[in-house]
């Protein structure tokens, strides 16, 4: 670091008079009125420049933090529970399958740690006031300059970048609410708001997620949903019964009443609402991971990737779909006949070449240029090619609240691949 060097000038403060302006015979010792404008000058100038010096940009290619391209872990933790003993020759094999898991596990911690870099920014800018559009913009403007996806003409959405829209569902919302165009929604200090949003690596998913609260009134709801699925978490493991991660859940969650504006109310699990596994490029593998008790015998597997997510609220623990759609995924039958209207032709073949089985949302075909596709979205949607996903509300007056992460179940341990220091 280079030092600056600071000019010092006596009395600089002193008002230029009339005889301040007379000659002066000691020059060694003192200076003139102009002199001491101008050192002041540059005093000023010098601080100004301080000022004005550039902040680091920390938003940029993760890979310029790592050269090597190797990946934080996640954090560790034993399976619960678990009989994991194997021969030799199992063992040998367990080894091998994880070795030719390491590029993918190493896409998934690169995933995670934009993730976290993203919500740490926009942990230190979310405030009341700003609208949900602009929360979303934050969100979604860093992961791609992390994901080095910034410009949608030359990016190639199978290599990295975002891996879902930007779920910000406030109060009696839980899920897939994020602002169409023109949204003008602001986030008030009264509200309880869910912040979910994923990032992908070759199609390697990181959902993760959580819930801001400006009042402390909401700290039981807040702090039931995050302690329930810290115990999904720790439930989960090779060969457990989903049924049994549920039941876990819901001992937890249940086990917490808050109080607001002088009633008590009991928090609730979102009974229709679960976790589920991770395939490449789709962010619903198959498998669900509920949060209730609901006598589902499936096991997790070795090797599989899981969003322990959990839900909860004071209204009645059972969303519906409500209010205006903006989430979308192709269809998985999206690949059999074409669409006779063509306009609903071209939209579709727009969706395949930019998000693939992704999700997607309207602002992400604006962000392409796509010009009134709606009839031509509703379109496709009505015949099949294109699902879906309405808002899931629970009763209106209610508050939900949302805590995730995605787990990797190795070999002989589990890693919280999206674990960070805020949650």
């Amino acid at each position: 670091m280079n030092a600056t060097s600071v000019v010092v000038v006596e009395n600089k403060d002193t008002p230029v008079t009339k005889e301040s302006l007379l000659p002066i015979n000691d020059n060694d010792n003192h200076t003139t009125a102009k002199d001491n404008a101008t050192q002041g000058d540059l005093t000023t100038n010098e601080k100004k420049k301080k000022k004005k010096k550039k902040k680091k940009n920390n938003i940029k290619d993760i890979e310029l933090f790592y050269p090597d391209k190797i990946y934080p872990q996640g954090e560790w933790m034993e399976y619960k529970n678990t009989n994991l003993k194997r021969t030799t020759a199992e063992e040998t094999r367990s080894l091998e399958r994880d070795a030719q898991r390491e590029q993918e596990w190493n896409d998934m911690r690169k995933g995670a740690e934009i993730h976290r870099r993203v919500r740490k920014n926009l942990m230190n800018k979310i405030k009341p006031g700003l609208t949900l559009t602009e929360i979303v913009n934050i969100v979604e403007d860093a992961t791609r300059k992390f994901t080095n996806s910034t410009d949608p003409q030359k990016t190639d959405y199978k290599l990295q970048g975002i891996g879902f829209p930007t779920g910000v569902s406030l109060n009696s919302c839980a899920a897939h609410f994020t602002p169409n165009a023109g949204d003008k929604t602001v986030l008030n200090y009264e509200d309880v708001l869910k912040v979910d949003f994923g990032v992908h690596v070759n199609g390697n998913i990181i959902d993760c997620a959580w819930t801001v609260a400006f009042d402390e009134k909401y700290d039981n709801l807040l702090q039931a949903v995050k302690e329930a699925t810290n115990t999904g978490i720790e439930t989960a493991g090779i060969d457990v019964r989903l049924t049994d991660i549920g039941e876990a859940i819901q001992e937890v969650m249940e086990s917490y009443e808050v109080e607001l504006d002088g009633e008590t109310y009991p928090i609730k699990c979102c009974r229709n609402l679960c976790g589920h596994n991770i395939s490449p490029y789709k962010i619903h593998g198959g498998k669900s991971v509920p949060i209730v008790k609901n006598g589902d015998e499936t096991k997790m597997e070795e090797g599989e990737h899981f969003a322990i997510e959990t839900f909860g609220t004071t209204g009645r623990g059972y969303v519906v779909p409500k209010g205006e759609c903006s989430h979308y995924a192709l269809s998985d039958e999206a690949n059999g006949s074409t669409p006779n209207l063509l306009s609903a032709q071209n939209l579709l073949r727009v969706i395949k070449d930019n998000f693939g089985t992704l999700p997607f949302c309207r602002r992400y075909l604006d962000r392409l240029d796509q010009d009134k596709y709606l009839y031509a979205l509703n379109n496709l949607v009505r015949n099949g090619y294109v699902q879906d996903y309405l808002p899931l509300c629970d009763v209106a007056g209610s508050y939900t609240a949302q805590f995730e992460h995605t787990i990797l179940l190795h070999s002989n341990k589990k890693e919280v691949v999206s674990r960070g220091e805020d949650y």
